[in-house]
């Protein structure tokens, strides 16, 4: 396939994306990026489309050719490569990608959804697509992206999901509509408490569920401490360790919600 080549940073394309590295140049015009093989295939895999793609052919392997279809793609220089890629071991794209709409409240309600994760005002965007990943790996239903100041397509949080962001059982609410929609439909929410008095296995996470989880230097705020109904800590049975990373707390949350609804 021949393409249309782009030589210069000053192209229009070359600067779009560019603006787009920023979470204000992703929101003013609805596109974001995508620079890993593995991440475009499972994009498209859940319905996203190619606003275009920069390919620089010393670099990019046959298949991206194949993934890109009917899109408009264009030939870069690897100078190019360099300026617009994000990760620093480029796989030799970039796709400009257009943005679905986020879900809210509304398409929550009309769902099913009964095991939940609930990630309440997280700012570190690689916590945050490491649990989006965890959570699609112990069949969470829905992932609650609560007060979240970030946008889904930050490319840490794409690049630490591994594409898990990309599916379509992630809502984005406020506390109180995550804290509404769980008390109309009976879930049970449980908080990760470093003083919880009780720990993940006094839990029966067989009944409907919401795991919510806060910031590490300050938890959860007292909003979701007084709407809880359970305060739960994970045991600690170290000489130093009083505290684990969230991914990691979300992690042993989410696998022990598994094995009581699957293996027991």
């Amino acid at each position: 396939m021949a393409l249309e080549q782009i030589t210069s940073l000053q192209n229009t394309k070359v600067k779009l994306v560019n603006r787009l590295r920023s979470k204000r140049g992703r929101e003013t015009e609805n596109l974001f990026l995508i620079d890993y093989d593995r991440d475009l295939e499972r994009a498209l895999e859940q319905g996203y489309t190619i606003e275009f793609i920069m390919v620089c052919p010393a670099i990019a392997d046959d298949n991206i050719i194949d993934l890109i279809g009917q899109a408009s793609a264009y030939e870069i220089t690897e100078q190019i490569l360099n300026k617009v890629s994000y990760r620093e071991n480029s796989a030799g794209f970039v796709a400009v990608m257009q943005s679905q709409s986020v879900q809210g409240l509304a398409e929550l309600t009309a769902s099913d959804a009964k095991h939940l994760i609930g990630l309440v005002d997280l700012r570190k965007p690689g916590n945050i697509g490491a649990l989006l990943r965890t959570a699609d790996a112990t069949d969470i239903d829905a992932i609650l992206l609560v007060d979240m100041s970030l946008d889904l397509y930050n490319p840490n949080i794409i690049r630490s999901s591994t594409g898990a962001c990309f599916l379509d059982n992630i809502y984005q609410l406020t506390s109180a509509s995550a804290i509404q929609y769980c008390t109309e439909n009976n879930i049970q929410l449980v908080s990760a408490y470093v003083t919880g008095d009780e720990t993940i296995y006094d839990v029966n996470f067989r009944q409907p569920t919401a795991i919510m989880l806060g910031t590490e230097d300050k938890g959860l705020s007292q909003q979701w401490v007084q709407n809880c109904d359970r305060l739960v800590n994970i045991p600690m049975t170290g000489r130093i360790s009083d505290s684990l990373n969230v991914s990691v707390s979300g992690a042993i949350f989410m696998y022990e919600a598994l094995r009581q609804r699957q293996y027991s």
